[in-house]
């Protein structure tokens, strides 16, 4: 069983900055990619980024690319999302995954991930 806990939410202006924290409380966690996803009201569940087992491949969705960065630190079981010039459409619950299988890359989908974090909300104003 793989418990994820995020961390690092919070309401901030447009233009801004936060960074999300996921850590890994049990399980496996350095042989599997990691993904945020995020999900606002009355919309589907998105990929922001996935980062793979070794942290050098990372994937972003248009909507991320040149303001979010993924990364992760194997040995503190964590993966971070860096957010910076933050946008109101970034308003969302932030959730992280763990891969399903281990040593990918990270996925595109949500069914490729099979742990989940509750989340944490991030809210920005105009």
């Amino acid at each position: 069983q793989v418990q994820l806990v995020e961390s690092g939410g919070g309401l901030v202006q447009a233009g801004g900055s936060l960074r999300l924290s996921c850590a890994a409380s049990s399980g496996t966690f350095s042989g599997y990619a990691m993904g945020w996803f995020r999900q606002a009201p009355g919309k589907e569940r998105e990929l922001v980024a996935s980062i793979g087992w070794s942290g050098t491949l990372t994937k972003y969705a248009d909507s991320a690319k040149g303001r979010f960065t993924i990364s992760r630190d194997n040995a503190k079981r964590a993966v971070y999302l860096q957010m910076e010039s933050l946008k109101p459409e970034d308003t969302a619950v932030y959730r992280c995954a763990r891969g399903r299988s281990p040593y990918t890359t990270g996925g595109l989908t949500a069914s490729a991930y099979d742990y989940w974090g509750r989340g944490t909300q991030v809210t920005v104003s105009s």
